[in-house]
């Protein structure tokens, strides 16, 4: 069974499609890596799955279980696409970290809430004190694992970016998503601190955390992914292995992208 099923996926924006029928499964501890220009639907694709978009329609599937249907009438309710929310782990290109909080606390945040919640909807009484305590042992266990163990009382402020996007992986890590998300990881960082977070990421692999990247790193998506889609205009253009996709690429559109690609390193 796949972890994730997307079928005919759309997101209109008023009369602009910006999504057109868009379907892949995804197998648990897969890796798949979306490429292709900007402007065409990465990012909107990834918006839709983590539900801060809502898909105009078809169908989203995790584990499956139907978590999306656009052919239903009614709308999901705010507290269901809070629970649709908890199958995908975002990590954004600016890091969108807490500056008024502590390393630790930007981790703990999140789970804090939502061991609140659980107490609450299954009427029993909350223990702070003890949530707080196991949740404060698994930050620090996913700051070890990447290799940010000394800064867990730092501020974002007195960390570099290539540290805060760390930061913002563990906090994704934290709530142990089905699914975790990359939308462009390292655009924001400078060239010297972008191999520090594509190693962190290249690790998770080894593991069974099942990632969707999108990056403009095409070497990296070339070495990692198990699976690679190209977008354009909205559809994917062309998808299959890293082999497929990057040394016997098919569609004109694929070949044009990769080989301007290449020019730019």
């Amino acid at each position: 069974m796949a972890v994730l099923e997307v079928t005919g996926l759309e997101k209109n924006f008023g009369k602009t499609e910006v999504l057109r029928g868009i379907s892949f499964t995804l197998e648990k501890g897969e890796v798949l890596s979306i490429i292709g220009s900007s402007g065409g639907g990465k990012t909107t694709l990834l918006r839709c799955l983590n539900f801060l978009e809502t898909p105009t329609g078809g169908t989203i599937s995790v584990n499956g279980a139907v978590v999306f249907d656009g052919a239903k009438a009614e709308k999901p309710t705010e507290k269901q696409m809070r629970e649709n929310r908890l199958h995908f782990g975002l990590v954004f290109q600016g890091f969108n970290l807490f500056p008024q909080y502590n390393v630790l606390e930007n981790i703990t945040l999140a789970m804090d809430l939502l061991a609140k919640e659980r107490a609450k909807e299954a009427g029993r009484p909350f223990d702070k004190a003890a949530a707080k305590a196991a949740n404060e042992q698994k930050a620090r266990a996913l700051l070890e694992k990447v290799g940010l163990s000394e800064k867990l009382m730092n501020y974002p402020c007195e960390l570099s970016g290539g540290q805060c996007q760390r930061v913002a992986i563990a906090r994704a890590l934290a709530l142990e998503p089905d699914i975790l998300c990359f939308d462009e990881p390292t655009s924001a960082l400078d060239p010297e601190l972008t191999g520090e977070v594509l190693k962190v990421i290249k690790g998770l692999k080894s593991g069974d955390t099942t990632m969707i990247i999108v990056t403009h790193e095409m070497e990296f998506a070339k070495n990692v992914s198990d699976k690679v889609i190209f977008m354009a205009d909205g559809v994917i253009a062309e998808q299959g292995t890293p082999e497929e996709v990057f040394v016997r690429p098919q569609n004109p559109k694929t070949q044009n992208f990769l080989a301007r690609s290449l020019e730019q390193i």
